[in-house]
């Protein structure tokens, strides 16, 4: 956030803090400005920065070489490194004319296995970091947990720093491409070191280093935002009027208890204020930028970007198409390719005394622990970790699960509402005390009579969810979920602005391998680039479209195939359990039908999930989608289509198919003239709808969890049992070096954060759409999404290996399905009002029917009778079955005695023109209010706005500001005459 402190004149007083630099100048060591280090996130980015409390005995941090040595201080730093290793089965394939000097290569000095194997003492440890300590005096040591760190993050020089991890196997057989490669590589100017697995002997890392030089290229092509002054101007007139009232709030402030939610700042030094003005690298303007470290100056995950960049964009071939580390995985020529983990995330001392060994280990102890379960998230410190893209992920997560409190407090409400006025609902009495009521049977053969009484507890489950609040609720989640994804665009806002990707824009993408495959015979000049590339024909383009769409109703069929299986599953059971010998499943064989049918429902939806993502994984191949995003954002569309229908067709068909169409009792509809359909309870069937999506709400979470954490968990148990059963495995774990530990790790999902995103906004539709039938929904999604944070963090920092640190600026076309998940709540909900609960039948013979015709609307009093009128009369003789009187079912239908049995009453009809007028007058209130709420709330706060305004125009003086500075300086120190004007 910005801060204000002082005038305009505040920036000229920053005149002296440049040093005058250009790029072709030797390096010095340069001394950090005091105005200037606060703003300076490169600063406190670097792990090395971190402990605050280290010390030279624990902890030595090492300077990396001076960018601006020689290629002679190079060679004898080289010649300096005795240990060198050289492939020998590689080695003749590489072009010694070619970039020799940027190649260092060592030679591993092996420990024998078996009998051989002796495990190394203390001493020797302590006197290998002693050696270590003499022979390069900038190299750091070995702490009483981790590795040797120069063994993990820095060439065996210990000061070149590791930006990215390549591993291939020896016995591939792609050398050649791999050879050209890597020459490639060290043409644009990486460095490259090779080194030996110690657990397998045919894997080989290939550490890779990008020097400043390189570094700045690469910034400058990429327009990478860098700082160069702090911000300290008011931007904000109303700060100074008021600015005695926010001395006493905050003075007031003080007094009270401290949030127990937010970040404690001396525990995350990390996070203290970058509150710096930056703009596009520069090599010609680099004297504008603050840069007091060139070696801290890119942050680590701005470092990998850049190594990515380049890795996509060297050949391996000759032809415009054969370039990219991507297509050489999927080729086989290399088996993986990754930034590595800052070092371990584990230390033997507290963090509050020692302080953090590096941001992994500062995000463990500070994010990912389960004790953290109550705090904010470190936003800033998981974007420098992890990226933009997923920085974004965790903040929409910890939005939406903030925003999921005050829906689960009125929820809960809700229920507590039910459940206190459950005993004293005339509905519920009036069921409780019908003694001699006899209702109709509900099966065909085994089913006997029952009395409305038996109905009570089911009467009373249901008043829980279907009572006087549910309108309410309703109306109060639809509002809801346009007022978070409103305030999310703003909360957005205030993330891109913070992030420095107000300016940002995706560059143009590359065309995926299978396109270019695909259509290397039709080309087109692209109209961004000017270049001639692969074209798709519309005709070609459409007809695979038409197939994609046509597998996608045919896999929506399926789905509904296996609902109707479990509809018919239900017919036959019931009659089952009606006629069971167990006295307690035959009371409650309804409850047990549903309940069996749920976990079968279940079972049947995690089965076709396996199908789903591999069907849609080759229909959106079968698209030959242009770019990766294109291709990303066509398999999630589809993966949520699927699963969507997967999940809610049998809920759709209990809220609004089940009993009714089953018909009524002498004339039951029958399906294939064998089951009869299966009615709703006497109580309605609400309760059935509410068993059904608590159910799967519930498993599914569980079910998703235990993907999640468990079976990483056992992925990483089962790799690090195999590597202890070869007998190749160091008797101390902890000498393993930190890029072989990431190895070890499970990679990230091919799909990156799309079952991540995927997940959530199922929940989302859950915690929306039946929301009416189910008001604890958004409490149960709350506590989920307290673990989950957990849980993704954990898998994060611990389980995976680390990420491409990628940019983006929202969450892409998960916000659409998140706007159209929301207009489909208002509809469904309205719909479950009307038709699924009682909350019409009971509104309309309170004011035409009830006692208070005449009075008006009082409560309970007002349904006296109702249960009574809402029961039609059947003459049991009709059944056949030697049964004789009258029994009761659910239905608004003429008597037998009537000269016209069994039609519907004029009460039906009320009723039915109650429930459309209902639907028409919701829908239209709740979006009117929707709409109203969306223009109300602007996309990116006034304030906000006014300072970027403001430092747009700041930021141009400066550089003037600046580069007039600088000229005069030259101009000076050149002896030529100074002035104050322009030159």
């Amino acid at each position: 956030m910005v801060h204000h402190s002082g005038s305009i004149q505040c920036f000229r007083q920053h005149k002296g803090m440049f040093k005058s630099k250009s790029g072709t100048d030797k390096v010095h060591q340069m001394k950090p400005s005091r105005r200037s280090m606060p703003c300076l996130a490169q600063s406190q980015t670097d792990p090395q920065h971190l402990n605050k409390h280290t010390t030279v005995q624990n902890r030595v941090q090492p300077q990396p070489v001076s960018e601006g040595a020689t290629e002679s201080d190079l060679e004898q730093n080289r010649d300096s490194t005795k240990d060198t290793y050289t492939d020998d089965s590689e080695h003749g394939a590489y072009d010694s004319r070619t970039d020799q000097s940027l190649l260092i290569q060592h030679k591993l000095t092996r420990q024998k296995q078996g009998s051989r194997k002796s495990q190394k003492s203390k001493e020797d440890l302590l006197n290998k970091e002693k050696h270590i300590f003499e022979r390069f005096p900038t190299a750091p040591v070995q702490d009483e947990v981790g590795t040797v760190a120069s063994l993990g993050l820095f060439f065996k020089d210990g000061m070149k720093r590791i930006d990215y991890i390549l591993v291939y196997k020896k016995s591939s057989a792609q050398l050649e491409k791999r050879s050209t490669f890597e020459k490639n590589l060290r043409a644009e100017g990486l460095m490259l070191e090779r080194e030996h697995a110690i657990t397998n002997n045919d894997i080989m890392f290939v550490k890779i280093h990008c020097p400043w030089d390189t570094l700045c290229k690469y910034a400058e092509r990429m327009n990478i935002r860098m700082p160069f002054r702090k911000k300290c101007y008011y931007t904000d007139w109303r700060s100074k009027t008021m600015g005695s009232l926010q001395r006493n709030m905050r003075q007031l402030k003080s007094w009270l208890p401290r949030n127990p939610m937010k970040l404690d700042k001396e525990a995350l030094p990390d996070l203290e204020e970058t509150d710096c003005y930056t703009a596009p690298f520069s090599r010609a303007r680099m004297h504008h930028f603050t840069i007091n470290n060139k070696d801290t100056f890119f942050s680590n995950s701005t470092r990998s970007r850049i190594v990515h960049h380049v890795l996509q964009r060297t050949k391996y071939e000759d032809g415009k198409s054969k370039m990219g580390i991507s297509r050489l995985l999927s080729n086989g020529t290399y088996e993986a390719a990754f930034p590595p983990h800052e070092g371990s995330y584990k230390s033997r001392h507290p963090i509050k005394t020692h302080g953090a060994q590096n941001h992994r280990h500062l995000l463990y102890e500070r994010w990912a622990r389960w004790g953290m379960w109550y705090k904010y998230q470190p936003l800033d410190l998981i974007r420098r970790y992890f990226g933009e893209k997923i920085g974004l992920y965790f903040a929409w997560l910890g939005w939406y699960t903030g925003m999921l409190i005050p829906a689960a407090l009125v929820g809960l409400f809700v229920f507590l509402y039910g459940l206190f006025t459950m005993d004293s609902s005339q509905v519920s009495k009036e069921i409780c005390e019908a003694n001699e009521t006899i209702m109709c049977p509900m099966c065909e053969k085994n089913c006997s009579l029952q009395r409305l009484n038996e109905s009570c507890i089911y009467a009373k489950v249901t008043h829980l969810f279907d009572n006087g609040g549910t309108v309410f609720f309703a109306i109060f989640m639809a509002i809801w979920a346009t007022v978070f994804l409103e305030f999310w665009k703003r909360r957005r806002a205030v993330l891109t602005y913070d992030w420095d990707l107000i300016d940002w824009e995706d560059e143009e993408e590359e065309l995926r391998p299978q396109f270019e495959a695909k259509y290397s015979q039709l080309e087109r000049v692209n109209p961004i680039t000017g270049k001639p590339e692969p074209f798709q024909p519309f005709s070609d383009k459409l007809s695979r479209l038409m197939v994609s769409v046509s597998g996608i109703f045919f896999m929506i069929s399926l789905v509904l195939t296996a609902v109707f299986a479990v509809v018919v599953y239900r017919l036959v059971a019931m009659e089952q359990f009606a006629s069971f010998n167990w006295h307690f499943i035959k009371k409650y064989w309804q409850f047990a039908t549903s309940g069996t049918g749920v976990c079968i429902n279940f079972m049947i939806i995690m089965s076709l999930n396996v199908v789903y993502e591999k069907v849609a994984y080759l229909l959106t191949n079968l698209e030959h989608p242009r770019t990766d995003s294109e291709w990303e954002n066509s398999f999630a569309l589809k993966m949520f289509l699927f699963q969507f229908v997967n999940l809610n067709s049998s809920i759709f068909y209990i809220a609004f198919f089940l009993g009714r169409f089953a018909g009524r009792p002498g004339k039951y509809n029958r399906l294939f003239q064998r089951w009869r359909l299966e009615e709703c309870h006497p109580s309605g069937c609400l309760i059935d709808l509410c068993l059904q999506m608590g159910v799967i709400m519930v498993l599914k979470q569980m079910w998703n969890n235990f993907m999640e954490l468990g079976y990483p968990l056992l992925q990483n148990w089962w790799s690090r049992r195999k590597i202890k059963n070869s007998g190749q495995m160091v008797e101390n774990k902890f000498t393993l070096p930190q890029w072989e530990k990431d190895w070890n790790l499970q990679p990230m999902n091919a799909h990156g954060l799309m079952e991540e995103y995927l997940e959530m906004v199922i929940q989302f539709g859950f915690t929306t759409i039946f929301v009416a039938a189910f008001p604890l929904a958004p409490l149960l999604a709350l506590l989920n999404n307290i673990i989950e944070i957990r849980l993704d963090a954990y898998k994060f920092v611990t389980q995976w290996r680390r990420p491409m640190p990628a940019r983006a600026t929202d969450i892409g076309i998960w916000y659409g399905i998140l706007e159209g998940i929301g207009v489909l709540a208002v509809i469904t909900n309205a719909f479950v009002i009307a038709i699924t609960s009682d909350y019409i039948p009971r509104f309309v013979y309170a004011f035409k029917y009830g006692p208070c015709l005449d009075e008006g609307y009082r409560h309970e009093k007002c349904l006296q009778g109702y249960v009574n009128s809402s029961l039609s009369i059947f003459d049991l003789k009709e059944l056949g079955q030697g049964y004789s009187g009258y029994c009761r079912y659910r239905d608004y239908r003429e008597p037998p005695w009537s000269s016209n049995p069994y039609e519907f009453t004029l009460q039906f009809w009320h009723v039915l023109a109650a429930r459309l007028a209902f639907i028409i007058v919701f829908e239209h209130l709740v979006f009117g209010i929707k709409s109203f709420i969306a223009y109300l709330i602007p996309d990116m706060p006034k304030d906000l706005c006014d300072r970027m305004r403001r430092e747009k125009y700041l930021v141009q003086e400066m550089m003037y500001e600046a580069e007039l500075e600088h000229l005069q300086r030259e101009r000076k120190k050149n002896g030529k005459h100074y002035n104050h004007e322009w030159p």
